[in-house]
């Protein structure tokens, strides 16, 4: 029987978020198989909690574990997946011990969501960086003075400690898998999670990777994915979210460190790899569907970002999934 490259266990903690487990396991699922029949091969996962009973998300859909805890199992990874704060913050003594044992054995700890509370409360994080959510900065800095809160990064790895507080849990994810299973694995995953933009794998994509604490330029990226396929000016864009053209321009300089047309554009061309990647349409039909105002246009914006013409691009997409 093939040995797995890349073994974890995801052990979940009542009133967790469904987002980030299911980014993060989905990632692992695509890794798994060579092909996409999602069979657990070169990655496997095992689902625990410390009664061996279903765990509620937050969402109340409950998940049934496969396991109990054992610190005595081997996993590569052991990820904790947190939720709400009335979870996180109360956790089992069963469970404590568990992260302590794990931790004095060396294995990989990954807290999602909240669930880097649980861990400060076991003494994990002590002298660590940890990545939290800006809504509870303040919170955790109090509780936990000798750890230094970040709020502008979507995942932190400190000496064997990992800590993602939102919900791009895949980058991460992809992380893990490239170090045990290959780029091209981890690649693979991003690609059919529809996140293979080539910044998002290098960790700059601030489209994802950023949380932003402007609700302006929040406004404007909902306004922007609903209309890739609008020719409405920057001035116009900015009436429709109750702003002015340079209030905004400023806004996504100092979040996102480039101006809203630019990210716009960057959002277009990721639509258009997709429709690229996952249908027949003609590059011409991809070029209005993604607000281009011809294909000429269309066609010299992609090689410009993507160093290919959309039909190389869409030639090598599929040759490598007829050999896959």
């Amino acid at each position: 029987m093939l040995k797995p490259d890349l073994r974890v266990a995801i052990v979940l903690i009542d009133q967790f978020t469904l987002t980030p487990v299911a980014g993060f396991v989905d990632a692992l699922r695509f890794a798994a198989d060579r092909s996409f029949d999602s069979r657990q091969i070169l990655c496997q996962w095992e689902w625990l909690s410390v009664t061996g009973e279903p765990v509620s998300a937050s969402c109340g859909l409950p998940i049934a574990p496969t396991k109990r805890l054992d610190p005595d199992a081997e996993y590569d990874y052991v990820v904790l997946a947190g939720g709400l704060l009335s979870g996180v913050m109360n956790p089992e003594p069963a469970l404590l011990d568990y992260i302590r044992r794990l931790h004095a054995r060396k294995v990989p700890l990954v807290a999602l969501c909240a669930s880097y509370f649980t861990l400060g409360l076991a003494g994990i994080l002590k002298g660590r960086r940890c990545a939290v959510h800006f809504t509870v900065q303040e919170r955790f800095a109090a509780l936990f003075p000798e750890t230094q809160a970040v709020v502008d990064k979507s995942y932190i790895e400190d000496s064997g400690v990992f800590t993602c507080p939102g919900g791009s849990a895949f980058e991460l994810a992809a992380e893990i898998i490239g170090r045990h299973c290959g780029k091209r694995r981890a690649q693979k995953s991003l690609e059919y999670l529809l996140v293979a933009d080539e910044d998002i794998r290098r960790g700059t994509d601030n489209s994802v990777a950023h949380v932003y604490q402007d609700p302006l330029v929040h406004r404007a990226l909902d306004y922007m994915r609903a209309h890739l396929d609008s020719h409405c000016t920057i001035r116009e864009l900015a009436l429709q979210v109750g702003s002015n053209e340079r209030q905004l321009n400023r806004a996504f300089l100092a979040n996102a460190g480039q101006p809203p047309a630019q990210f716009w554009r960057k959002l277009r061309l990721q639509e258009a790899r997709k429709l690229l990647s996952d249908t027949s349409l003609h590059v011409t039909q991809i070029a209005y569907a993604t607000g281009f105002s011809d294909a000429s246009h269309f066609i010299q914006q992609f090689r410009k970002s993507y160093g290919e013409t959309p039909h190389l691009f869409r030639k090598l997409r599929h040759n490598a999934e007829r050999l896959q």
